[in-house]
């Protein structure tokens, strides 16, 4: 058990810096800014995506249900209604304060992903889960250009993909 919560640590650990990576050139900004429409249909009342739809990943919201990115770049979202297949989602943000941008600070809040936030959401503590979480984070481009100050948290289960919420799912 122990190996596996090492294993999957690192496994946080490396998508949170493979993101940082992944978002950190010009192009991927540029890409932000003229990615994926401005946001899905959503329901008034819910806020639910209640159409298939390509968005700016800065249009992703909590609650929002979406595909993996085949690229495993985050420009944009294929996000979906959570009654449709899906692999992935966002279940809870963290805006940090305005200041300088610390990669320290940030990596800090992203703990949070797998901290009461997570345990809040599905009703285990992430210790007990066989969910994975990874946080979708500022990076120093995006925070000094387009003014990024939210973590985001997404979940998603290694099984396979999913046709509903993980909220509650405890397990």
């Amino acid at each position: 058990m122990m190996k596996l919560r090492k294993r999957r640590a690192l496994v946080l650990a490396g998508s949170a810096l493979a993101l940082t990576v992944a978002l950190s050139g010009c192009s991927a900004i540029n890409s932000f800014i003229g990615g994926g429409t401005a946001d899905a249909d959503r329901d008034e009342e819910t806020g639910q995506v209640t159409e298939s739809a390509n968005i700016g990943i800065f249009a992703l919201k909590v609650g929002d249900c979406k595909l993996e990115s085949p690229s495993g770049l985050l420009e944009d979202a294929d996000v979906v209604p959570c009654t449709e297949e899906h692999d992935e989602e966002v279940y809870h943000e963290i805006t940090m304060p305005d200041g300088e941008f610390s990669e320290e600070d940030v990596d800090a809040a992203g703990q949070e992903c797998v901290g009461d936030a997570f345990t809040n959401f599905v009703g285990i503590t992430w210790e007990e889960s066989t969910l994975d979480v990874y946080p979708i984070n500022p990076t120093k481009d995006t925070w000094e250009q387009l003014n990024d100050r939210v973590v985001q948290c997404v979940i998603s289960d290694p099984a396979g993909p999913l046709t509903v919420s993980l909220k509650g799912a405890a397990r």
